[in-house]
């Protein structure tokens, strides 16, 4: 099988947000069947949905070259998310780590277990302005170029921290 490029959205918003995210993205960079790619800035958003009084939320986007396949790809997350101690308490609710698969190649799926590209990542700032970092003429599966996307973005208070790389 010839390498997917996969991009994998990282947010955390508990126990030190930004370490969390700096241990996420060095253990994607050694997950088996991937080569690091890239990664993108850190970004501070303010939570969407999900219970109130939540601490803000430290986001990134990660690049990958990989032969594994969407579901072995997603299962690799889901056990470095539970190594991070996510706990699956609350929809939206606050998380140590959560790493969502954004994108394989150009495969759309609507999977329940995995839907392809990933639902509403057409819609959020905290996803689309560290993927843009990484492929500014990214074309979305079903969505268009990510530039406008991006145009049209509902409004989220986002702020750039520093490089990931």
């Amino acid at each position: 099988m010839s390498p997917v490029r996969a991009y994998i959205g990282l947010g955390s918003n508990l126990d030190d947000p930004v370490f969390q995210i700096r241990q996420a993205l060095e253990a994607l960079e050694a997950l088996p069947g991937c080569c690091w790619v890239a990664g993108s800035p850190l970004y501070r958003t303010a939570p969407l949905g999900g219970p109130p009084g939540q601490p803000d939320y430290i986001n990134a986007v990660a690049a990958l070259d990989t032969v594994l396949t969407p579901d072995t790809l997603l299962a690799a997350l889901q056990d470095l998310e539970t190594a991070h101690g996510r706990i699956r308490a609350e929809r939206w609710g606050p998380r140590t780590l959560d790493l969502d698969l954004l994108l394989y190649g150009q495969q759309v799926s609507a999977d329940p277990r995995l839907t392809l590209p990933h639902p509403r990542l057409h819609q959020r700032a905290f996803v689309l302005y560290p993927l843009y970092d990484l492929a500014p003429d990214l074309i979305l599966p079903g969505h268009g170029p990510l530039s406008e996307l991006l145009a049209r973005c509902p409004f989220q208070a986002i702020t750039r921290l520093d490089s990931a790389d």
